[in-house]
């Protein structure tokens, strides 16, 4: 169910009116739905009662204080890519003992932010980064928690910019060398090796990708274990899809039921080569927790009729919202309050100074300037990707709870965005 839905003919965000949240806090603004924010996360947490695993929410999707702590307050760890991800985890009072720090390129300082404050596992992507994390470990008398991000050279079918599990991508150890890369992380004295870790990709609207990676890494743990490297963790990453409402567009993969298949895999492996005993499992999916939960509510600036090509000219743009651009992604449009009569196709398109500045092409409207327009299926990767170019000032966000709106996030003005900056003397 949609808690974005059409009432007397004007969009709401669950009981409240689009325009009125427009009226109170301007445009562009976010726009989230708790109650959907909490029933999408409940289909993961509750597809794993009674089982050892853990729901590590992917920050980079949404890592708005208020979405954190709301998650954290349902039992959530997260899966961090940064030591500002994780300093977001602890300001909304969430868990870093169930926090996985993922990523490339961790400096010395993230590592010693992250071993400081207890997190559950480093997820390693490199012999470099391994030996780095030893000595960071060793000056401080600790020991790290490390799992190789494996990476099984399985074809997400997804837009190659969120394609992570193939050899060409600059992610994780190459599944042909993950086990001497094991050997040499369990040489290491300052280390604890205790899990293993694959993410193929995002957007992912078929799950038998991921079920092959599977596949992989549990041959790869029996060879570990064979050697006396025993994991007690297995995380597959996330990265199931959802329907952004382009035509064609596959519907996505339940979360129940990836989880029934991929739990019905694990459940024979135990119990055929380990007399059943059981390995926790961990995931980290982002997208399909906050992507249908937010809409980027924008508002018509001017109508550009042109020989070729009718342009609405609204609010937002390119900065406040990437995907379009980067991905060339397609984004649901409608319009808050629609009129009636003839519809005109338009491209919508932002006031940024680049023609790559759009956020849908060729979409029937029927709109005037004033009008509003709602991105849809906008939660995800949408303000974590904003920027200020142009000197404009990142959205407001907000949050519906029934019949009340909460500014969780407010607008940047100019002089935020200069503040941190200073002339020659």
């Amino acid at each position: 169910m949609s808690h974005f839905s059409y009432q007397a003919g004007v969009l709401h965000a669950e009981a409240v009116a689009l325009p009125k949240i427009a009226e109170e806090f301007g445009t562009p603004t976010y726009v989230y739905s708790k109650t959907a924010l909490l029933q999408n996360f409940a289909a993961y947490h509750d597809a794993c009662q009674g089982r050892d695993a853990l729901v590590c929410y992917a920050m980079k999707a949404n890592s708005n204080l208020a979405i954190i702590d709301l998650l954290a307050r349902q039992g959530a760890g997260f899966d961090i890519v940064s030591g500002g991800e994780l300093l977001r985890v602890i300001a909304a009072g969430g868990d870093p003992g169930k926090t996985i720090f993922s990523g490339v390129g961790k400096t010395v300082e993230e590592m010693k932010l992250a071993l400081d404050k207890g997190i559950l596992c480093f997820n390693v992507e490199s012999i470099p980064e391994l030996h780095r994390l030893n000595e960071v470990a060793g000056s401080m008398g600790k020991r790290a928690p490390v799992s190789l991000r494996v990476n099984p050279n399985v074809d997400a079918k997804t837009h190659p910019y969120i394609a992570t599990g193939l050899k060409a991508n600059k992610f994780g150890v190459a599944f042909d060398d993950a086990l001497e890369t094991y050997r040499a992380a369990a040489s290491l004295p300052h280390l604890d090796v205790v899990g293993i870790d694959c993410h193929i990709g995002s957007q992912l609207l078929d799950d038998a990708p991921l079920l092959e990676a599977l596949t992989k890494l549990i041959e790869l743990i029996d060879t570990l274990g064979s050697e006396g490297i025993h994991l007690h963790h297995l995380d597959i990453g996330g990265g199931l899809g959802v329907n952004y409402g382009a035509e064609g567009d596959k519907p996505p993969v339940l979360v129940r039921d990836y989880l029934g298949r991929l739990f019905a895999r694990i459940d024979a492996w135990r119990a055929e080569k380990h007399g059943g005993q059981p390995i926790k499992v961990i995931f980290e999916p982002g997208r399909s927790i906050v992507a249908d939960t937010g809409v980027l509510v924008t508002r018509v600036e001017f109508l550009k009729p042109g020989e070729e090509k009718n342009f609405c000219i609204v609010d937002a743009a390119m900065n406040d919202l990437m995907r379009p651009t980067l991905y060339q992604a397609w984004m649901g449009v409608q319009e808050v309050a629609p009129r009636a009569g003839d519809k005109l196709t338009y491209d919508v398109v932002g006031p940024v100074c680049e023609s790559g500045d759009w956020l849908a092409r060729e979409r029937a409207l029927a709109v005037e300037q004033g009008d509003l327009l709602a991105v849809m299926t906008a939660g995800a990767y949408g303000m974590t990707m904003a920027s200020n170019y142009n000197t404009r000032g990142r959205a407001a966000e907000v949050i519906v709870d029934g019949d009340q709106v909460h500014l969780v996030r407010q607008r940047e003005n100019p002089a935020d965005l200069f503040a941190l900056e200073s002339m020659l003397t």
